[in-house]
C-alpha cells in the first residue's frame, strides 16, 4: 500500500511536470506567431505592473528598513561602534540580489498569479475557452501568451522599483534614525555595489515572472468542478508558484556568477 501510494505521488508529479513543460513549449512557439493580442497584453501590463506598485512599495520599504535594522545591530554588536556606516554595501547587495526579487516574486504570485488562475478557471468553467476553439481561435495564443510576456517584462521593472525603495529604506533607517555617517555610508555603497548585482536580481525576476504566469494559466486551464474547482486552482497556484520561486532562487543564486568584473 505504501509503495502504491509512493508510485501514485511520483506518477502525479511527473504528469504535472509534463503538463507545465508542454504548456511552456506551446507558449514559446505561439509567442512568435500572429495575430498578437495587443489589447490583452496592454491590459496585463497595467494589471501586473501599475496595480502592483502599492504592495511592492510597502513590501520593499519595510524589507529595506528591517534589513537596515539587523545589519546595524550586527555591525554594532560584532564589529564595534562606528562601523555601522560600512553596512551600506551589504544592505544594497542583499536587497538587490536576493531579498527584493524574492519578495516581489512572492507578492506578485499572491496578487497576480492567483487572479490569473481564478479568471481563466472561470472562463474554463463557463465554457468560454471551448467557445474560442469553436471560433477557430488559439486559446494559448489568446490567453497564455499575453500574460506570460507581460509578467516577463513587468516583474523585473517592479523589482528595480523595489530595489530603489528598499535601498532608500535601509539608508533612511541607518542615517536618519540611527545617526550613521552619511558620507561614509554612500561612499562605501557606491564603491562596492556593482551593476551586475542589480542585473542578476533582474534576471531572477524575469524568470520568476514567467513561472508565475505559466503556473497561474496552467492551473486555470485545469480548473473543473464549479466555484470549488476555481478556488482549488487559485490555492494551488499560490502554493506551487511560491515553492517554485523559492527553489529557483537558490539554484539561480548558485548558477549566476557573483561578479563579472575582472
Amino acid at each position: 500500500m505504501t509503495q502504491n501510494r509512493k508510485f501514485r505521488v511520483l506518477s502525479s508529479f511527473f504528469e504535472q511536470l509534463g503538463e507545465i513543460s508542454l504548456l511552456s513549449a506551446k507558449t514559446l512557439r505561439n509567442l512568435f506567431r500572429r495575430p498578437w493580442e495587443k489589447k490583452i497584453f496592454l491590459q496585463q501590463l497595467e494589471e501586473i505592473g501599475v496595480r502592483s506598485l502599492p504592495v511592492v512599495s510597502i513590501t520593499a520599504a519595510f524589507g529595506g528598513l528591517v534589513f537596515g535594522l539587523q545589519t546595524y545591530v550586527g555591525f554594532h554588536r560584532y564589529v564595534g561602534p562606528g562601523s555601522e556606516a560600512y553596512a551600506g554595501p551589504i544592505i544594497s547587495l542583499g536587497l538587490c540580489k536576493e531579498l527584493i526579487p524574492l519578495l516581489v516574486g512572492l507578492m506578485v504570485t499572491g496578487r497576480v498569479g492567483s487572479a490569473m488562475a481564478a479568471e481563466i478557471g472561470t472562463m474554463k468553467i463557463t465554457e468560454q475557452i471551448d467557445a474560442l476553439f469553436s471560433l477557430g481561435a488559439n486559446p494559448n495564443q489568446y490567453i497564455v501568451v499575453p500574460r506570460a510576456l507581460a509578467c516577463f517584462i513587468m516583474v523585473p521593472f517592479l523589482t528595480l522599483y523595489g530595489d530603489i525603495i528598499g535601498i532608500a529604506g535601509g539608508f533612511a533607517y541607518d542615517v536618519f534614525i540611527m545617526g550613521v555617517n552619511r558620507s561614509i555610508y554612500i561612499q562605501m555603497t557606491l564603491l562596492y555595489l556593482e551593476l551586475w548585482d542589480v542585473v542578476s536580481g533582474l534576471v531572477k525576476a524575469a524568470i520568476f515572472g514567467i513561472v508565475i504566469a505559466l503556473v497561474g494559466c496552467w492551473q486555470g486551464l485545469k480548473a473543473e468542478g464549479g466555484a470549488e474547482g476555481v478556488g482549488r486552482a487559485t490555492t494551488r497556484t499560490d502554493v506551487i508558484a511560491s515553492i517554485a520561486i523559492l527553489i529557483l532562487n537558490f539554484f539561480l543564486s548558485k548558477a549566476l556568477p557573483a561578479t563579472i568584473s575582472r
